[in-house]
């Protein structure tokens, strides 16, 4: 019987059932599952089970004894719980997603469970795979003990032990936090949790841990430990701070076409003028929306509170300042 490298869309519902009736230990022939279609031969049914066999590597094997197929790994399900061939091509185009986790201990294992799951789509070509694509961001990459340590903490509830370097650090400093959730933006991976020795919740860049611990020490996790609960309401990335204030900012020229594109922020208001628009939102994300202003360059100027305004025009006399500044290179 030759093997076949590929299936037919039509063939899924087959698979289901094939699965169904190996999984019940019923050691079924080829020729008692034909039966449940008038169609379909008994040669058919036998080139699933190869497809199954050695493209998905289900662990199908047979019982002479009871003249039938069973998994040799009881607990085996084929990993297709989706409706039709839309639902996998959806799925399989998601796969280019994974780039952004590329860095992580995670990916190669993501990546071989959607392609077991999407094998189906053989049939139909890769077309979308340089048709669809997700460009690559800056990552920072995360060692796996450092991942290892901290998903076994979230799990258990365990305390974390571990040498830090702050932005405004000289050099590593000794934690110890309570870890609360994984958090990822822009490429990079974020623990938050309680800093023990600064009695305060605080984000931690996961690639510059070392020399993590994980302690015997178990905490309670505590009903607002949810991240999302500090910043729900605005959308700038891992950042929140301790106060909500009211943003109101310009933007001009291009600028006031390209940030009506998006939702910035839940009671976001967005007016016209003379000479673009006037965004305003409320937000936590202090630092995260001051970057946002600066990195619009002359095409987005603050106008609420004064204390972005300040921060703004501080920014912009010291631009000035290099502007004027000879370099020797």
């Amino acid at each position: 019987m030759p093997a076949r490298a590929t299936l037919p869309k039509s063939a899924l519902a087959r698979l289901y059932f094939i699965d169904q009736q190996i999984s019940s230990g019923k050691y079924p022939s080829t020729r008692e599952l034909a039966k449940k279609w008038e169609d379909i031969s008994i040669s058919t049914i036998g080139r699933d089970i190869d497809f199954m066999r050695d493209s998905l590597h289900a662990p199908i094997e047979y019982d002479a004894r009871h003249r039938g197929y069973y998994y040799s790994k009881p607990n085996y399900r084929i990993p297709m719980g989706f409706s039709g061939a839309d639902e996998l091509l959806a799925l399989n185009m998601a796969k280019n997603i994974l780039e952004l986790y590329k860095d992580t201990p995670i990916y190669e294992a993501a990546h071989q469970l959607l392609d077991s799951i999407t094998a189906p789509l053989a049939s139909g070509g890769d077309w979308y795979e340089n048709r669809i694509v997700v460009p690559t961001v800056p990552t920072a990459p995360v060692p796996p003990d450092t991942w290892n340590a901290i998903t076994a903490a979230l799990k258990e509830n365990r305390m974390l032990a571990f040498e830090y370097q702050g932005v405004y650090d000289n050099g590593y400093k000794p934690r110890r936090v309570r870890p609360y959730q994984l958090l990822f933006d822009s490429g990079v991976w974020y623990l938050y949790g309680f800093a023990e020795e600064r009695k305060a919740v605080r984000l931690f860049s996961l690639c510059r841990i070392r020399n993590i611990a994980l302690a015997k020490e178990r905490f309670s996790l505590p009903k607002d430990f949810d991240y999302r609960a500090g910043n729900a309401d605005s959308y700038f990335g891992v950042f929140s701070g301790q106060e909500r204030q009211r943003f109101k900012i310009a933007f001009l020229d291009y600028s006031a076409v390209w940030v009506q594109d998006r939702l910035w922020a839940k009671d976001q208001e967005i007016t016209e003028t003379d000479d673009g628009v006037i965004v305003s939102f409320t937000s936590t994300q202090f630092e995260k929306v001051a970057e946002w202003v600066l990195s619009r360059g002359c095409t987005a100027r603050p106008l609420e509170p004064e204390l972005l305004v300040s921060v703004w025009r501080g920014n912009v006399e010291q631009m000035q300042k290099m502007g004027e500044k000879e370099w020797t290179l």
